[in-house]
């Protein structure tokens, strides 16, 4: 199961990352976030708090909203990382690519 909030905060985007972002549910990530790739005027902050689960394809996911927000010159920032998310980030160098938040 994969859900995702997407809450345009004054300042910047918020998305709330819910269950598991892995292949299965990469397509339903993208077309939650459409709106905002067309067009990205905010900084973004994830928050993490309730994902459970992110494999390579997910990981993808994050790489291409950082992509995104540098292109536009942008901020994101991540928080709220359970610490078998922070691991994965750790391992492949992501937490050194991200602003890393802290827990709320």
């Amino acid at each position: 199961m994969f859900d995702l909030n997407l809450i345009d905060e004054e300042g910047h985007y918020l998305i709330e990352l819910i269950g598991d972002l892995d292949i299965y549910n990469n397509k339903k990530f993208k077309e939650k976030l459409a709106d905002i790739y067309e067009d990205l005027d905010k900084d973004i902050v994830v928050d993490c708090s309730k994902l459970e689960y992110i494999d390579s394809t997910g990981l993808g996911s994050f790489i291409s909203l950082l992509k995104l927000t540098r292109d536009e010159e942008k901020e994101i920032t991540v928080k709220n990382l359970k610490k078998n998310i922070k691991k994965v980030f750790k391992i492949t160098d992501l937490d050194k690519l991200f602003n890393i938040g802290d827990e709320e």
